[in-house]
C-alpha cells in the first residue's frame, strides 16, 4: 500500500545525496514519503533513515514528539520546527502573556524528546502509543516541516480526506 523511496547508491554526506546521472543532488530538506515500520514488544520503532538524516542536518540529537491536537496521531519534528515556533512567539511576553504559555505548553511542556539508538530506534512513550492506537506497526507520513506517526489502518481515511481537500484547494474551492 505504501512505498518507501530510498535513493540509489550510498549516502555521501549530510548535505548531499549520491551522484545520479553525473549530477550532484542536494539532500532533501523536508520530511517526505510514507513508510511503515514494525513496533517491537518493547515499544521501539525505527525512525526512517531519511528522516533521521534530516533531523541530524537540523542539529537535532533526537526527535521531538507531541500529541496531535486534532487527530489520534503523533506529530514529530526537529530543531527547525522548535526554532520556527520560537520565532513565531518571540514578540510575546514570556512572563505575562497567557497565549505564550499556552503555546509553549503545547510545544515544550507536552513534548517528548526521543533519542534513537545505534539502529535508529526510539522508544515511543506509552501515552503516545495509546493516543495513536498503535499496535504492531507504525506508519510514518512526511508532511514537509514535520512528520506524523499513525496506526496504518486508522490513517487511510485521513489520507483520502487530505487528498480530497488538496483537490478542492487545487480547483479553487474552499
Amino acid at each position: 500500500m505504501y512505498a518507501h523511496t530510498v535513493p540509489l547508491g550510498g549516502h555521501t554526506g549530510a548535505d548531499t545525496l549520491p551522484h545520479w546521472a553525473g549530477m550532484q543532488v542536494p539532500a532533501v530538506d523536508s520530511f517526505s514519503s510514507t513508510v511503515i515500520n514494525k513496533l517491537d514488544a518493547k515499544g521501539r520503532v525505527s525512525i526512517p533513515a531519511p528522516y533521521r538524516q534530516l533531523l541530524i542536518a537540523q542539529g537535532s540529537e533526537g526527535v521531538h514528539c507531541i500529541a496531535n491536537v486534532d487527530q489520534n496521531a503523533i506529530d514529530a519534528f526537529g530543531k527547525a520546527m522548535i526554532a520556527e515556533q520560537e520565532a513565531r512567539h518571540a514578540n510575546k511576553d514570556a512572563l505575562l502573556d497567557s497565549d505564550y504559555e499556552a503555546l509553549a505548553q503545547m510545544v515544550h511542556g507536552e513534548s517528548h524528546v526521543l533519542m534513537w539508538d545505534e539502529e535508529g530506534r526510539v522508544r515511543l512513550p506509552d501515552p503516545l502509543i495509546e493516543l495513536a492506537r498503535i499496535e504492531d506497526r507504525v506508519l510514518f507520513v512526511g508532511l514537509g516541516r514535520k512528520f506524523q506517526m499513525w496506526n496504518p489502518e486508522r490513517f487511510e481515511p485521513v489520507r483520502r480526506a487530505r487528498l480530497e481537500r488538496a483537490r478542492e484547494l487545487r480547483m479553487g474551492r474552499s
